[in-house]
């Protein structure tokens, strides 16, 4: 398993827009990908289970994944984080 935390810089937090975006990238890789916030564990690949967590500007959270592309997997969701001005 990886994980990465990184900090939400988005004005709005973690809104639609950048979740669909991350919902879609995490749908290319074959490992359990999830996202961890304030205790709570969702999978990256269920837009509504990311919008219900609520993410605000300035939160911390976690991204991991498992599974036999993880490092790519990692990556790539991290990438889309920076692209969309989503946080660093």
């Amino acid at each position: 398993m990886t994980n990465q935390t990184v900090t939400i810089t988005a004005k709005d937090g973690v809104h639609a827009r950048p979740a669909t975006v991350l919902v879609q990238e995490a749908g290319k890789y074959s490992s359990e990908i999830t996202l961890e916030y304030n205790g709570k564990s969702v999978n990256l690949k269920s837009i509504m289970g990311i919008m219900s967590l609520g993410i605000p500007n300035g939160a911390e959270v976690t991204f991991a994944a498992e599974g036999e592309d993880e490092e790519a997997a990692l990556k790539a969701i991290i990438d889309v984080v920076k692209n969309q001005e989503l946080g660093e």
